[in-house]
């Protein structure tokens, strides 16, 4: 098709859940508690973290980076989402759906990095106790993080540019609650296959080397436990890791029925459970699954939330 021929759309449709209009009632009230929630809970552990010195480890340096960006990344979705259920106007115009793609394709890169990052910290401090505090100094801890940063901030720039090229005719309904690759591309009348490579090669690059990277870490941590001859030194070795284990499961098993698998095999209905569990249920999860386990934690959030005083009265 010719170029010429071709009316870029102004707008896209978010549609949503609106296949279910005798539940918009019940999914706005629901996603809007999971949000307050993951909004509060993250808010408290990044507080709770700034507020109390002990905490100011290379581990919760990592927790308080990804309390930040799980805040973010619902924030990046899931308000727009709101506002379509409750004004049943699924509208959004064309710059605003390429910028909600940005930042969600930024923000769910980060989480990416930081799980793998926090996995190598489990692992040093775990496999190489002794020279733990030489190996995660502040200078290292700070560039395993700002160096992820620069990479989530390029990568869907990449994307971005590449969307901005194609041209989109008539059809601009998207079949989800945001702007995403896998959403827009079936809609352009323009040839993909430049876009389908990059996020086959690039999302498959950006996830498979970090998780083959968790997956590493993991089993020197297991083989370590392993050779722990008490079984208390062996819990409490697992105790450590189970958090952030729980989070990597659910962060990648969402990430991968979305993402690596090809777009002719996707399936609305699962599209939508799988983003919902990595963008709205994760960040809520990740406040709890940490405060609920470590007792660090809940000591500092105590201090915030003005509970020392009640308990010692």
């Amino acid at each position: 098709m010719e170029k010429g021929n071709q009316t870029n759309v102004s707008e896209f449709l978010l549609l949503g859940f609106s296949n279910w209009p005798r539940q918009q009632a019940l999914f706005f009230a629901l996603f809007l508690c999971l949000y307050l929630t993951g909004l509060l809970g993250n808010l408290l552990i990044l507080m709770a973290i700034a507020s109390d010195h002990l905490l100011h480890t290379p581990m919760y340096f990592f927790l308080a980076n990804l309390s930040l960006v799980d805040l973010c990344l619902s924030s990046t979705t899931v308000p727009k989402m709101l506002q379509n259920i409750q004004t049943q106007t699924q509208s959004i115009s064309y710059s605003a759906c390429l910028a909600q793609m940005y930042f969600s394709i930024m923000f769910t890169n980060m989480d990416n990095f930081l799980l793998t990052v926090m996995a190598y910290d489990r692992y040093v401090a775990i496999c190489h106790p002794l020279h733990y505090s030489t190996i995660m100094t502040q200078y290292f801890c700070a560039c395993l993080v700002a160096v992820p940063w620069v990479i989530a901030t390029l990568n869907p720039l990449l994307h971005t540019l590449l969307m901005a090229r194609l041209y989109f005719c008539s059809n601009n309904v998207i079949h989800h609650f945001f702007c995403d690759n896998n959403s827009l591309l079936p809609l352009s009348c323009s040839d993909t296959s430049l876009n389908q490579l990059m996020v086959l090669t690039v999302v498959g690059l950006l996830f498979v080397v970090p998780s083959g990277c968790i997956l590493a870490s993991y089993a020197h941590i297991i083989s370590s436990v392993m050779k722990i001859p008490s079984a208390q030194g062996k819990l409490k070795a697992f105790s450590t890791c189970g958090s952030h284990l729980a989070l990597v499961i659910l962060f990648y098993g969402a990430i991968t029925k979305i993402y690596m698998t090809p777009i002719s095999n996707h399936s609305t209905d699962k599209d939508l459970v799988a983003s919902v569990i990595f963008i709205v249920v994760a960040p809520v999860l990740n406040p709890f699954i940490y405060s609920l386990r470590n007792n660090e934690l809940k000591g500092a959030l105590k201090k915030v939330l003005g509970h020392r005083k009640i308990f010692s009265q």
